[in-house]
């Protein structure tokens, strides 16, 4: 493959140059015929131009020249060509100082701008012509045109020499046109031929940078003919190992076949997680706040739910999510296309992400409906729940108008806020079947009633999904062998949580399931209550329920006893285990503390202790050493 690109680059580049030297004598001979074209009228001549001394009154145009000049007689000359526009004036003074007035320059701009055969920018050129007599003013002139980048043509000195040259640059012109069309074909050609293969080669490289990058990682070996490999494999993959080196020494008919040993080691085996297009987003947004050790619970299972849904429930908009919805689903249904794994940096986020996004959006539809928002606007569905007409007075009989608050012509007509009262019979005739009812979007408490709705909702679900959290701790400290982890933080962490977050909640529950639309009136802050729960001040309300006080001062109790065994407990625990428990008059025999154990070995030492020997559960992953 080296050999094929090193021959396609050096056919390109001289392909590239022959076009380029092609171009540049198109540019150069199309500035020769504007040159030929222009400066045809300002000097005609019937003879032919030789340089020898003649007469001037020759010339046509006699103005141009001094009577007296024309009787000394001199060696007339003459240099055309094209000059930027914006250094005429200069060019001009220059030539008048320099020559000391001994020229002639007739100047003329071109109606449309030229490419520049040297630096390929677009220019607006003049021509110019200057006529002169004398060789050594001729070497000024030409020594200034070079100064100032004039492009400088050979001048014709008769018309039939002109016409010469223009039929044969036309020819030229042609030519080179059609030479220009057919080395840009073969150009495209060789390079539709070199991309067809792009891709292909794209992957070879891929693979061989890859092969030598795991080969710079191997180590000679003591006769410098063999590489060896220390790697980690999971234990059910040795055997397939094995055959892979084996299938490939026999493929590559090596002389000394490849083998593998397993080597006996006590470090930690790195963390294996398989992952697929659907998994490997969640798992990246876990990785990003830490890798979790060997044989350790991996959350990213749980959060490929958990993380969409509690995005919606902070974003809760049907319309918006149904967007999302569709952007993530026309990225999903278009995952092979080449030119979104190719895009720039932002695109491609959101290509990475497109499972996310998709799970993100369609939560979002979830809530949405819930919380009956769609473009911040309500929906109704269902048809709402409450009845205002229930509410005049005409409705109901002469006892329920004494009792009750109700409406009439005046009280519409006075008040600027009309309150509905779901006690009134027929005003409340039920919940919306589903979410909120869309009667609310004309409330003027809506805020307040839908910010304490979903405050209440982001507080249940989220302490729900922190004490699921602490529950896996526990399944990873139990499969460690580390029961002090349990007892010493878990417990207490589940202890404080639950009795302080965990009774929030059940006051909120206990709170909607036992009062009603009737009783609302009589039922007590949430927020007033859990404050008082640590205030202790003196009884002024009747509580959510009978011996709410002793209750609440059980679990205070429980939080203050849990807070040193979180602060305290562990640390003291394993200063307990470092120094052999001396310090309680019990000694470690069996065990000489040579060095400064980490954590994890101290647990490992203790829990030996504690629970007594058992037996280490089988590896999921084994060292092995390869060699080549």
């Amino acid at each position: 493959m080296e050999e094929q690109l090193q021959k396609l680059e050096v056919e390109l580049r001289e392909v590239t140059r022959n076009k380029e030297k092609l171009r540049r004598n198109l540019l150069e001979l199309v500035e020769y015929t504007h040159v030929l074209r222009v400066t045809k009228a300002f000097v005609k001549r019937s003879v032919e131009f030789e340089p020898t001394y003649e007469e001037f009154p020759s010339l046509e145009n006699d103005s141009l020249l001094d009577y007296n000049m024309q009787r000394l007689g001199a060696k007339l000359g003459f240099v055309s060509g094209l000059i930027n526009q914006g250094k005429v004036e200069a060019f001009e003074k220059m030539l008048w100082r320099v020559c000391k007035g001994y020229t002639i320059l007739t100047y003329a701009e071109l109606d449309e701008p030229l490419e520049d055969p040297e630096t390929g920018e677009v220019v607006k050129w003049g021509v110019f012509l200057v006529s002169f007599w004398g060789e050594q003013i001729g070497q000024k002139v030409k020594k200034i045109c070079d100064c100032y980048h004039c492009h400088v043509y050979p001048y014709p000195g008769t018309a039939e020499e002109r016409r010469e040259i223009q039929e044969g640059l036309n020819t030229r012109i042609q030519d080179l046109y059609t030479v220009l069309h057919k080395t840009e074909d073969y150009l495209r050609q060789v390079l539709c031929k070199a991309a067809e293969s792009v891709y292909g080669r794209v992957i070879q490289v891929k693979k061989m940078k890859a092969i030598y990058h795991t080969l710079n990682m191997c180590s000679l070996d003591v006769t410098n003919k063999c590489l060896i490999a220390e790697v980690w494999c999971p234990a059910a993959h040795l055997q397939a190992l094995r055959q892979a080196l084996e299938e490939g020494s026999r493929e590559s008919g090596a002389t000394l076949p490849s083998f593998m040993n397993t080597i006996p080691t006590k470090e930690t085996p790195p963390t294996l997680i398989r992952t697929n297009k659907f998994t490997e987003g969640f798992q990246n947004i876990v990785d990003a706040y830490g890798v979790g050790s060997y044989r350790e619970v991996n959350p990213a299972l749980f959060s490929i739910i958990t993380f969409p849904f509690l995005f919606a429930v902070m974003f809760g908009d049907f319309g918006h999510g149904f967007v999302m919805f569709l952007f993530a689903l026309l990225l999903v249904l278009n995952e092979n296309h080449p030119r979104l794994n190719q895009s720039q940096e932002i695109m491609r986020m959101f290509f990475n992400g497109r499972y996310i996004l998709l799970l993100m959006g369609l939560f979002s539809v979830y809530t949405g409906l819930v919380y009956n928002d769609c473009f911040s606007k309500s929906v109704n569905l269902f048809g709402s729940g409450w009845n205002v007409s229930a509410m005049y007075s005409a409705s109901h009989s002469p006892a329920e108008q004494r009792s009750l608050v109700l409406w009439n012509d005046s009280v519409v007509r006075r008040s600027r806020v009309l309150q509905l009262d779901p006690s009134v019979p027929g005003v409340f005739r039920g919940p919306y079947p589903f979410g909120i009812d869309p009667i609310w979007n004309l409330a003027t408490n809506r805020l307040t009633f839908l910010n304490s709705f979903k405050m209440k909702m982001s507080v249940i679900l989220g302490i729900i999904h922190m004490t699921f959290g602490v529950i896996l701790g526990i399944f990873n400290h139990l499969h460690f062998r580390k029961k002090f982890n349990v007892y010493l933080v878990s417990i207490p962490e589940l202890l404080f949580m639950l009795c302080i977050f965990g009774y929030l909640i059940f006051m909120i529950i206990y709170k909607w399931l036992v009062y009603s639309a009737d009783t609302s009136r009589a039922a007590p802050s949430i927020l007033i209550e859990f404050i008082n729960m640590f205030l202790f001040p003196a009884s002024t309300t009747s509580g959510l329920y009978r011996g709410q006080e002793h209750v609440q001062r059980v679990l205070l109790v429980v939080v203050a006893l849990s807070v040193p065994v979180l602060f305290l407990g562990k640390p003291l625990f394993l200063l307990w285990l470092h120094n052999g428990r001396s310090c309680f008059g019990v000694s470690r025999s069996g065990y000489t503390l040579v060095r400064k154990d980490s954590e994890e070995e101290v647990s490992l030492l203790g829990t030996q202790d504690v629970e007594g020997a058992a037996t280490p559960g089988k590896t999921a992953a084994g060292s092995c050493r390869a060699k080549r």
